[in-house]
């Protein structure tokens, strides 16, 4: 099994930033893709930013030129520096990494896992 934790998260005021972690441990063959999505109350969650395991990042139209991903190969993380953040941007945010990975003496592929969420806050 893998496991995910994730840091940061907040209540900040309209153009301040937050910078979100997450790291996985576990017996991790190969990573996939790491990113965020976020989710309001009542509605889908949504992919916010993405990064695959040969570096292509991808963002949300509504983010771009705010937000940042970034990862630490060696230490398994995903990192998502939020900029000039906006009211709008208030959700829950969660982590996501999609991975092989070695379970009982088996790799299984394609395994998806999600961090239990935290809350981002931006007040006007």
């Amino acid at each position: 099994q893998v496991q995910l934790v994730e840091s940061g998260g907040g209540l900040v005021q309209a153009g301040e930033s937050l910078r979100l972690s997450c790291t996985a441990s576990g017996t991790i063959l190969r990573v996939r893709e790491m990113g965020w999505h976020r989710q309001v109350p009542g509605q889908s969650r949504e992919p916010v930013a993405l990064i695959s395991g040969d570096g292509t990042t991808n963002y949300a139209h509504s983010v771009k030129g705010r937000f940042a991903i970034s990862r630490d190969n060696a230490k398994t993380a995903v990192y998502l520096q939020m900029n000039n953040l906006k009211p709008e941007d208030t959700a829950t945010y969660y982590c996501t990494i999609y991975l092989d990975e070695r379970r009982a003496s088996m790799s299984i592929f394609g395994t998806r896992y999600w961090t239990e969420g935290t809350l981002v806050t931006v007040s006007s």
